[in-house]
Parts: C-alpha cells; sequence; structure tokens
C-alpha cells in the first residue's frame, strides 16, 4: 500500500533499553483505537458523556493491580482516580492527568470515520487521536508494563483521567479539586496535555532539526461575554442609540487591538533555547532591546521554530461569537458577543483595563470563565527527568521550554499548589503537522509515534524524583 510523505513510518533514531516492550506496544495502539472508538464528545453548556470511557480505563487500571475510583460529578460525567505507590515515601507524589472527553466532529468531513479507531497506514485515525486519547493508552499500557515486570517508581504517582476538560473542567478536574483534594495529597507537581512531541523545524542554515518543546506554563484563560443596550425600534427609523451598532464598534475595536510584546521569564527562557538550538544568536538582555521594536525580527530570524512562541509573547483577544436580533427590520435593544482572551503571568490587570478601554461607552463585558496563567520552573529537577528521557531515545533531538497559547487542566490543579507540566511523548515524523490536528479534521496518530511515548514515559515515570 502507498503512503504519503506524512504517513511514513519513523525511523527509529536510537537503541532503547534492553526490555521487552512488545506487549505495551500492542497494548497502546489498541487502548488508543478503543477509546476514539467510544464518543465522548462534549459539546458544553453540560452535554457530555465520558461513562463508558471512565470505566474502560478503570478496567485497564484494575488489570495493573490498582486501586481505580471512578467519580461522577453528574450523571455519567465520570473521572477515575488512582495511585501507585512509590518506593522511596519520602519524595512528594507526582500527579500524571489526562483528560476522556473530545470536541464535536462531522463525519461528512472527514476521511475515516471520527469513531471509528481504525488503524491505517501506519496511524490509529479518529477524534481523540491527539487530544488526547492517546496519552490515556499511553499512561495505562505503563502501569500495565510495571505491573507485569513487578517495577513500581521512586515516587508516588497519581493517575487521573477527567471528564470536561474541552468545556470549562467543571465537571471534572475544577469539580475533583474542590470535593476530593485528598486524592492528590502529597502531590507537588504535576504532567500533563501536550508537549515532549517532535516539531521538525528548518535552520537558518538550512538544517532540519528536531526540537521538542515541553510546557512549563500557560496563558490564562479569559472567555468574556460583551453586552450592549439601546433603544429597540423599527429598522426603517433613524436610531442614534442602536446596540448592535455599538456591540460591533467594540468587537471590531478589539479585533483590531494590537496587544503590546511582553516577555515573562518562561518566554525568555523559550525564544532563548530555540534560538541557540537553531543556531541563532539571541541576547534578549543587550542594551536598548526593545520587545516591541525588535521581538518580531527576532522571531523572524527563528524561522520555522518562531510558531512555538508566537502565540505567547503578548495577550491575545478574539472575537468569536456574535448574537442580536430575531428579524430584519426590528432594531433589538440588546446585542451580546463572545470573546476568548488569554492573559500571560502578571497581565490580568493590565488586560482588564484594555478591555474597558475597548468596550467604550454602552457596552459592558464580564466573565464567562476564567482562569489563571500558570508558570512552573524549568530548572527544576522534574524538567531536567523529562529532557533526559527524550534525550534518551532522540540523542540528537532538542528539549526546549515553551509556554502553552491555551490551557489545561493543569489550572485547575494549580489550586492545590502543584506546579505544572505538559509533557505527551510522541514521535511526529516530518510532514506530519501535530499542532493543526487538535480539534481539527483527520486526527491521527502514528502508531510508531505511541510506541516511542511509552517509553519516554517508562523512563520519566521511573526515574522522576
Amino acid at each position: 500500500m502507498t503512503r504519503s510523505q506524512d504517513e511514513a513510518t519513523i525511523e527509529k533514531r536510537a537503541p532503547v533499553r534492553e526490555e521487552d516492550f512488545s506487549t505495551a506496544d500492542d497494548e497502546v495502539v489498541r487502548f488508543t483505537s478503543e477509546l476514539i472508538r467510544i464518543d465522548t464528545t462534549n459539546r458544553g453548556g453540560g452535554d457530555g458523556d465520558e461513562r463508558e470511557a471512565a470505566e474502560f480505563v478503570a478496567a485497564l487500571l484494575d488489570g495493573a493491580g490498582l486501586e481505580p475510583r471512578l467519580l461522577e460529578s453528574a450523571p455519567r460525567r465520570s473521572n477515575v482516580v488512582a495511585r501507585i505507590p512509590g518506593t522511596d515515601p519520602a519524595l512528594p507524589g507526582l500527579l500524571v492527568h489526562g483528560h476522556l472527553d473530545v470536541v464535536p466532529a462531522d463525519p461528512a468531513v472527514w476521511r475515516l470515520h471520527p469513531f471509528s479507531g481504525e488503524v491505517r497506514d501506519g496511524m490509529v485515525w479518529g477524534r481523540g487521536a491527539i487530544d488526547m486519547k492517546d496519552a490515556v493508552a499511553m499512561v495505562a499500557a505503563v502501569a500495565r508494563h510495571w505491573s507485569r515486570t513487578g517495577r513500581r517508581p521512586r515516587r508516588d504517582i497519581v493517575l487521573a483521567f477527567t471528564a470536561d476538560e474541552e468545556a470549562s473542567a467543571a465537571y471534572g478536574a475544577e469539580w475533583l479539586v474542590r470535593t476530593h483534594p485528598g486524592l492528590f495529597e502529597g502531590c507537588t507537581e504535576a504532567v500533563g496535555e501536550s508537549g515532549g512531541h517532535t516539531e521538525h523545524v528548518r535552520a537558518p542554515d538550512g538544517r532540519t532539526v528536531r526540537l521538542y518543546p515541553v510546557a512549563a506554563g500557560e496563558r490564562g484563560t479569559a472567555w468574556l461575554r460583551l453586552r450592549a443596550s439601546g433603544t429597540a425600534g423599527h429598522g426603517s427609523r433613524p436610531n442614534t442609540d442602536n446596540a448592535v451598532q455599538a456591540l460591533a464598534a467594540a468587537v471590531a475595536r478589539i479585533g483590531d487591538h494590537r496587544w503590546p510584546y511582553r516577555l515573562t521569564p518562561l518566554t525568555r527562557a523559550a525564544i532563548t533555547d530555540i534560538g541557540a538550538a537553531v543556531g541563532v544568536k539571541v541576547d534578549l538582555d543587550a542594551p536598548g532591546f526593545d520587545a516591541d521594536r525588535d521581538l518580531p525580527a527576532l522571531l523572524d530570524r527563528l524561522g520555522d521554530a518562531a510558531g512555538m512562541v508566537r502565540g505567547t509573547v503578548r495577550e491575545s483577544a478574539n472575537p468569536t461569537m456574535l448574537d442580536a436580533g430575531y428579524k430584519v427590520n426590528v432594531i433589538p435593544g440588546d446585542a451580546a458577543a463572545g470573546v476568548d482572551g488569554r492573559v500571560l503571568p502578571g497581565g490580568r490587570e493590565a488586560f482588564e483595563a484594555a478591555l474597558d478601554a475597548l468596550t467604550g461607552p454602552g457596552v459592558d463585558w464580564e466573565y464567562e470563565h476564567s482562569s489563571p496563567a500558570l508558570e512552573s520552573p524549568v530548572e527544576a529537577p522534574l524538567f531536567a527527568a523529562m529532557r533526559a528521557a527524550l534525550l534518551a531515545h532522540d540523542p540528537e533531538g532538542h528539549v526546549v521550554p515553551v509556554c502553552m497559547a491555551g490551557g489545561t487542566d493543569a489550572k485547575q490543579f494549580s489550586e492545590l499548589g502543584i506546579a505544572g507540566y505538559g509533557f505527551t511523548p510522541l514521535l511526529m515524523p516530518p510532514g506530519l503537522d501535530r499542532d493543526a490536528m487538535f480539534h481539527g479534521v483527520d486526527e491521527r496518530v502514528p502508531v510508531e509515534a505511541l510506541r516511542f511515548g511509552v517509553r519516554v514515559l517508562d523512563r520519566f515515570l521511573s526515574a522522576a524524583e
């Protein structure tokens, strides 16, 4: 069977430890496929059902000799939590979390049915293959591998597979943190969604460089609801108090606004380390360096690699929804809009002041959902352990810290004082755009990427201290 370039089998780049992973190799593919076949679509507003997937995962963990707890925040909004005891009780616990829900998918525009879980051309296809039933399957496969081989990690590891991450986390991580904080007792750090995957980038000198971004932070979430009130009336008559006009002007101002560049410690580290990996000299402390003036040109010099930081060097606010009127010849008295805002650490006050100015008179705004920005230390031993595990399986790769443009359940777990990192290791082939498949069409994950992930997670989780 002929395969396209982006679906070519991934060449193994480094030997793994002399250990039999054959069963884990089979299981991780099967688990990913079977999880995809369970439709856990989350449409928001409480419309979701993770029960069958949670029962499936709980059975896998039970088969690994663990004692999983299935916890429901509402009928069929199910979460699974289990603890793997470590060998050193003096060490703090490590939380490993992932979500069971997925965003909607329209079968009419997919090459294969989004809930088929079909394995074809070296890929597992379907909604959740990347976001993030692949990660759930990898963790379960590692836990079962340890059970078969009698292995245990040094730290206690708490596994949490949650509902509702694709909406507000109200039925998942937020509910667990609020009602069952004792399940995470002793955990000081966490690893979860995104990060640890291959990014093939072209360096300025023409080399192809393999980068592995590990998320050490996230922009804060600021989902906004704008409302304008005016005078209702007939559409044929002059109206100087038109709610739709006032709202439309505010939305246009927000959409046109260019937020200033702002470098946090994490984004500074990311730009510096990416520059070193691709051979671009970076000196953000050079006398006279001005981010608004000089950063765009610097990012251009980073080439393809700049895509890993462009979305996290400033705040953003993107209009996404409009709601007004019920008939073309009636001027409504009210109009509303939705805006997806994202905020860097330390930027909430300035963000709110900017929104006050941009909305202007006659338009009010409020948070529909808000969560904090996160930033975890890059110099932490846990980050070093993630780097070591990746480089053990791809010695020619470069591990770099990044901030995520969006958010994950790490925000909820941070309320318990748990520092969060994004680490879902996958060896991706050139030409297959992983990021484009998040919430996209024809989502799929290479079989070899899953097997690579199992080995990296095994090394990392067993050695982390």
